[in-house]
C-alpha cells in the first residue's frame, strides 16, 4: 500500500471536503486534458468551459486536486508588480504595466469568484507589507519604486516605520512598503472550490493517476498506471513536476518551502497589534513569509532549502524536521514575545522556479496541441487566474488577447544539465545561506559568500537596479 503524504495544515483543515474523485482507468477521450488538478489547470478548465460549454474537458491529477502546490503554500495572492523590472526585461516596457495590472486585477477576480460561488477560502484583501528586517535590507525596493515612478505607476506606498513596526507587530521590521491589491487566503480551500465548480461545470476529473507517458502526436495518448486518456489538445499544468519533461526541464530548478504553523493566539495577536489581513515578507533571497490565518494563527514560512536532482521530486519535499526547526527559529527572532507558542503543524512543498521567477506558457517543442503553463516560482495564487484563461484560449485556437499574450512562447533563460545545476545551486543556496545568517544580525556576510550569492535566480520580488 502506498503510505499517505503528509498533508498541510490547509489540507487538514478541509479533509473530507468531498469524496475523492476516481482514477482513471480504462480507455477515455475528451477534447481537451489537463494534466494537473491545482490552480492553473483548475482554472484553465473552467475556463474553457466558459468559453466553449461543449468542450470535452478532463483533468488528470497524481494526488488529490491542490494536494501539491496549490495546498500547501502560504496563501498570499500577490500581484507580479514587484516583477515588473524582469516582465520589463522580457517583454518591454508597455507590455510589462499590462501584465501586471492583469495580475493586480485577478486577485479582486478571486475575491468575487469565491463569493459568487459559496467558496470559504477566507479571502481578506489587506495588502503585502515589503519589509526590511536587517540593515543589509533597507532600501531593497528602491529600484522597483524608481521604475514604477518612470512608468507612470503607483502600486505601492513607502509606510513610516513605527506604522511598520506596527502593521507587522514587532520592531524587527525596520522599514516597508505596502502594496494594496494583495490578499491572503485559504490556499486548499481555494483549489477544492474550484474543483468543486469544474465539476459543475461539467469537467471530468481523474484523482490518483499520475500520467507515466505521453505522447507527442496528435491526438495525445496519456497512460496512467489503469488507463489511457485519448484527446486532441493536452494542457500541462503540474507545476513543479514538470521538470521531469525533457523539454521543459532546463529552464525549471525544483526547491523547496516550507512552512510551519503555530497553536491559535488570538489574544497575543491582539496585544502585538498585528494586522491580521496582512502579507508580510522580508527582503532575504530566502525570503521569509508570514500571516495569521482565520482561526488565528501564525503562518510561517520559508523559501528556497532543498534543491531536486532532475526534476526528481521525494518525500522531502512533504517534510522535513531540521528544515521545519530553521523556520521556526526565524519565527523566534522576528516575534521573541511568542517564544512559548507551540507550534503545532508542520510542512514542505516543491516550486517550479524559472530563471527570472515568471512562468513559462506556450507549446511544448512548438506543437500547438500540446500547450504548457508552468513554472510559477512560488507566487501562483493570484497570476493563475490569468493564466486559466490564457492556456483555455491557446488550447481552443482563440485569437482573442489571452490567446496572444505577451507572455506566451517567452524564454525564461535555462539552467545548467545535471549535474551540473544540481552541484552549482547546492554551493550558491550555501553561499545565501550564509551570507543572509550573518546579515540578519547586522554582522558582515564574507566576502566570497556574498560573491556567489550573486548567481542566485531572481526571487519573489525584483531588488536590483531597474532596467
Amino acid at each position: 500500500m502506498t503510505p499517505q503524504p503528509h498533508r498541510s495544515f490547509w489540507l487538514q483543515e478541509v479533509a473530507g471536503d468531498a469524496p475523492d474523485a476516481p482514477p482513471l482507468a480504462g480507455h477515455h477521450t475528451a477534447d481537451v486534458a489537463i494534466v494537473g488538478g491545482g490552480y492553473v489547470g483548475l482554472w484553465t478548465a473552467i475556463r474553457l468551459k466558459e468559453f466553449a460549454p461543449a468542450c470535452d474537458v478532463a483533468v488528470v491529477e497524481a494526488d488529490i486536486c491542490g494536494g501539491g502546490a496549490s495546498g500547501r503554500n502560504g496563501g498570499f495572492a500577490l500581484s507580479w508588480w514587484p516583477k515588473l523590472a524582469s516582465l520589463t526585461a522580457l517583454i518591454g516596457e508597455r507590455d510589462a504595466v499590462t501584465v501586471a495590472q492583469d495580475s493586480e486585477r485577478a486577485i479582486a477576480e478571486i475575491g468575487v469568484f469565491t463569493a459568487a460561488h459559496g467558496i470559504a477560502a477566507d479571502f481578506r484583501q489587506g495588502g503585502w507589507l515589503w519589509t526590511a528586517t536587517s540593515q543589509a535590507q533597507m532600501g531593497s525596493w528602491n529600484g522597483l519604486l524608481e521604475l514604477c515612478a518612470r512608468r507612470g505607476v503607483t502600486p505601492f506606498r513607502v509606510v513610516p516605520p513605527d506604522q511598520v513596526h506596527r502593521l507587522a507587530g514587532s520592531p524587527v521590521h525596520r522599514a516597508g512598503i505596502l502594496e494594496g491589491s494583495a490578499a491572503v487566503v485559504q490556499p486548499a480551500a481555494l483549489a477544492r472550490g474550484l474543483r468543486r465548480v469544474a465539476l459543475e461545470a461539467g469537467v471530468r476529473v481523474y484523482e490518483h493517476s499520475r500520467v507515466r507517458h505521453f505522447t507527442r502526436d496528435q491526438p495525445v495518448v496519456l497512460t496512467t498506471d489503469q488507463g489511457r486518456l485519448v484527446a486532441p489538445t493536452v494542457v500541462i499544468a503540474t507545476n513543479a513536476w514538470a521538470a521531469g519533461i525533457r523539454e521543459l526541464g532546463r529552464s525549471i530548478a525544483v526547491i523547496s518551502s516550507d512552512i510551519v504553523a503555530t497553536a491559535p493566539i488570538p489574544e497575543e495577536l491582539a496585544q502585538l497589534g498585528w494586522h491580521p489581513d496582512l502579507a508580510i515578507t522580508d527582503s532575504q533571497i530566502m525570503v521569509d513569509y508570514y500571516r495569521i490565518s482565520n482561526d488565528r494563527r501564525i503562518i510561517f514560512g520559508k523559501g528556497g532549502w532543498t534543491i531536486g536532482f532532475g526534476g526528481r521530486i521525494g518525500p522531502r519535499f512533504d517534510r522535513h524536521s531540521r528544515r521545519a526547526a530553521e523556520v521556526t527559529a526565524d519565527f523566534r527572532r522576528y516575534y521573541p514575545s511568542l517564544g512559548a507558542v507551540p507550534i503545532t503543524h508542520d510542512w514542505s512543498g516543491p516550486i517550479d522556479r524559472t530563471p527570472t521567477s515568471l512562468p513559462l506558457l506556450g507549446y511544448l517543442g512548438g506543437r500547438r496541441h500540446l500547450i504548457y503553463g508552468v513554472g510559477w516560482s512560488g507566487n501562483g495564487v493570484g497570476p493563475s487566474v490569468v493564466g486559466g484563461r490564457v492556456l483555455a484560449s491557446m488550447a481552443l485556437g482563440r485569437q482573442d488577447r489571452w490567446g496572444q499574450y505577451p507572455l506566451i512562447g517567452r524564454s525564461a533563460g535555462s539552467f545548467p544539465p545535471e549535474p551540473i545545476r544540481f552541484l552549482g545551486a547546492h554551493a550558491v543556496r550555501t553561499a545565501v545561506a550564509r551570507k543572509e545568517r550573518r546579515e540578519i544580525v547586522d554582522a558582515k556576510p564574507s566576502w566570497l559568500a556574498t560573491q556567489i550569492a550573486r548567481l542566485a535566480p531572481a526571487g519573489l520580488e525584483d531588488k536590483t537596479g531597474a532596467p
